[in-house]
């Protein structure tokens, strides 16, 4: 743009984003979608058209698969979908009152060993999931616990990037002074948290639920380390299983790719229910009102 261009443009225009950005976000867009529109046409195919068939071309066997999904195992595939739903909402719900609790506590007190302790936890983030199933399977057998419900929530609980974005929004949304006031007054830390702490961070845990419910959803390692139980099993173990079942019973390839367009609809209405809830700028700690 020229100097008499930007002088004829008016002050405070937003500037016209640039093809090159643009482009980029629209190949990541196409190859992020292609799977999920790959996924959807092939749960309308019967088994036969899913095999002779164009790739991306509609079939006529969705209500059939539908019902072919929902009618196995007895309706096991929604045990299934119980079972995620369970996982992913409930220790999401815990792991998430856990994180603000934490990081509320790193943000606002200050005690002994408050630095080492939190670089300690953020370092949790490096280790990869698969590093920690071994000795989380040995732990929960210790106790007894394996092969339970619990043994997939409890080590869930602990998020270290949940703490994070907990303690960098509790130090952007809450004011200091007004914990004081409140102390001044007569309240107690617990009734802090409770009644100036949660209200305030609120948009920050409405976006540490959202990724932990979609890491809890799509956890695939722990239940298949942690779980024997079919009735036990989560949406994406189950239809691993059918998978695996499907060299010998080649009718179960649909029941699997029907289940996994299923099982993508809860986390799409999750995401349009607490849109109004997210905010972009919480890693740099903005608040919008």
């Amino acid at each position: 743009m020229t100097d008499h261009q930007a002088a004829r443009r008016a002050p405070g225009a937003p500037r016209r984003p640039g093809a090159l950005p643009t482009a980029i976000l629209l190949i990541g867009a196409f190859y992020s979608l292609i799977p999920v529109a790959w996924i959807v046409v092939a749960a309308t195919k019967t088994n036969a058209q899913l095999f002779s068939t164009f790739t991306f071309q509609p079939g006529t066997g969705l209500l059939d698969n539908l019902g072919d999904l929902f009618s196995y195992g007895d309706g096991q595939f929604a045990q299934w979908a119980l079972n995620s739903l369970y996982y992913a909402g409930v220790g999401s719900l815990l792991c998430t009152l856990v994180s603000t609790a934490a990081g509320f506590a790193f943000a606002k007190y200050r005690f002994r060993g408050r630095a080492p302790l939190f670089y300690l936890i953020l370092a949790g983030v490096l280790l990869p999931g698969m590093t920690l199933a071994i000795p989380q399977y040995i732990i929960m057998s210790e106790i007894g616990m394996v092969g339970t419900y619990w043994s997939v929530l409890l080590p869930g609980l602990i998020s270290p990037f949940g703490i994070y974005l907990a303690r960098v929004y509790a130090e952007a949304s809450v004011p200091d002074a007004t914990i004081e006031s409140a102390r001044i007054d007569g309240a107690s830390e617990f009734r802090i948290f409770t009644s100036i702490g949660l209200p305030m961070m609120l948009p920050g845990m409405v976006t540490i639920f959202m990724l932990q419910f979609v890491g809890n959803w799509n956890n695939f390692l722990l239940p298949f380390i942690m779980l024997s139980d079919e009735d036990k099993y989560p949406i994406n173990l189950g239809l691993y299983t059918l998978l695996s079942k499907g060299s010998g019973e080649p009718a179960l390839y649909g029941i699997a790719i029907v289940g996994t367009a299923v099982s993508v609809i809860p986390l799409i209405l999750l995401l349009l229910f607490l849109q109004r809830f997210w905010r972009l700028d919480l890693i740099s700690g903005g608040l919008k009102g």
